[in-house]
């Protein structure tokens, strides 16, 4: 006779939590980042984690798709995406940077699934006294790699004191800013965040990490704001200093022609995006990698379904990240641990966060590196002080959506996002 564990309520707390002025294709981040975290509880006073974006549109649909959750049995996977399907409606909903490529119903649905989805895992995990990982299809890594995640920034917001990673806005402060990460973290592979400046300043950016790093792999990542034509020149000369070349240029047809003629692999997290993306991109081989990113494929269990098919078609595996607490980090490390053609190292953005969590206690890079949990689920558990104090960040700070490009023309009133730029 088989016994059914309910949820027996859902609650969404946002939260915001300091962040620097990192640099990107769209404008700036600001001085607060966004997020929410979702607790489901079920019976024996069991509490399933989930961490997921915090702007107003999206905690308002997470809203419509809590209500629906009550009575749902917490290893009903099936049932948790269809009762929200139900309740959220066909939605698209779009975020205002664009960072990670187009919006569509579908993925505006996988997006609201995957910390609920995230949350039952967690609680099917304590129930079962299993790790997710295990859940998952079974650990096949102790340790999963992450990569030191650079950004071209100010020294702090204007106004601000600076921070403690100060200005990097050339070569040199590019190298400074890597070499405080690596000394702190241990990380092996290093990501600069580009399409902040012209091409050629961020290919002396690379050259000169290369020259401090000689031994590191390297990747770079425009977000898209080069033409086909500029994408095919930096990939040349960048030839034999690059692991991989992230989204230089716009779409699948774009990326399929830089791609034919780089010297480099081409990864994505912004053109192959849904389930739908992959049939066009193999066909046209615009990518050669992909970066899974579970809080918009929907989930764990469909970032297990996407990392098969990358295996099937000879695709490889790596993470996107978007600024993040520790919940999210958990969830990620036991994906990568369960996921065995994830390869390459995965990109978070947690050293910029300076410690701001809501876990009790916190996973740690060492040697750049997580050390997968064994605990059941996913191995953290909240601390509720910390949740308040970031919830009263939220109920302050006055910020509601993350707007990169309206908060950069605060100080340069004719700034524009244009992609292409170059």
């Amino acid at each position: 006779m088989t016994t059914s564990l309910p949820v027996i309520a859902v609650t969404i707390t946002p939260i915001a939590f300091p962040d620097p002025p990192l640099l990107n294709s769209a404008g700036v981040h600001q001085p607060w980042a966004l997020r929410a975290i979702v607790q489901v509880h079920c019976g024996d006073e069991l509490v399933g984690l989930g961490e997921t974006y915090g702007d107003a549109p999206h905690l308002a649909l997470l809203g419509r798709a809590a209500g629906a959750l009550a009575g749902l049995d917490v290893f009903d996977l099936a049932g948790l995406r269809s009762r929200i399907a139900a309740a959220v409606g066909v939605v698209d909903a779009p975020d205002r940077h664009g960072l990670t490529g187009g919006s569509s119903a579908e993925k505006t649905l996988a997006r609201i699934v995957s910390p609920f989805e995230v949350a039952l895992l967690d609680l099917q995990g304590q129930v079962t006294e299993r790790p997710v990982h295990a859940l998952l299809g079974g650990k096949v890594r102790e340790t999963v790699p992450f990569s030191a995640y650079l950004f071209y920034k100010w020294a702090g917001h204007p106004g601000a004191e600076p921070d403690e990673y100060g200005e990097a806005l050339d070569p040199a402060g590019i190298v400074a800013q890597a070499r405080r990460m690596i000394d702190r973290y241990g990380f092996r592979s290093i990501k600069l965040k580009g399409g902040v400046f012209p091409p050629e300043q961020e290919i002396n950016a690379i050259r000169a990490l290369r020259v401090a790093f000689p031994d590191m792999p390297l990747r770079l990542d425009p977000n898209c704001a080069w033409t086909v034509d500029t994408s095919v020149k930096v990939a040349e000369e960048t030839a034999g200093l690059l692991e991989y070349l992230e989204d230089p240029t716009a779409g699948l047809a774009g990326m399929a022609e830089v791609a034919a003629l780089a010297p480099m692999p081409l990864a994505t997290n912004m053109c192959v995006v849904r389930f739908a993306d992959l049939p066009e991109s193999v066909a046209r081989g615009s990518v050669g990698i992909v970066l899974a990113d579970h809080h918009y494929w929907g989930g764990l269990t469909a970032s297990a379904h996407l990392a098969t098919i990358c295996r099937t078609w000879g695709l490889g595996l790596s993470m996107h990240s978007n600024s993040h607490l520790g919940i999210s980090l958990a969830a990620m490390t036991h994906l990568a641990a369960a996921t065995p053609n994830l390869t390459y190292a995965v990109d978070t953005h947690m050293p910029w966060q300076l410690g701001v969590d809501v876990v009790a206690e916190p996973l740690h890079f060492i040697d750049g590196s997580v050390t997968v949990p064994d605990a059941p689920g996913l191995g953290v558990s909240l601390d509720q002080d910390a949740l308040a104090r970031l919830h009263e960040n939220y109920l302050t700070c006055g910020i509601r959506e993350r707007d990169d490009t309206a908060y950069m023309r605060l100080f340069e009133p004719g700034y524009t996002k244009r992609r292409p730029r170059w």
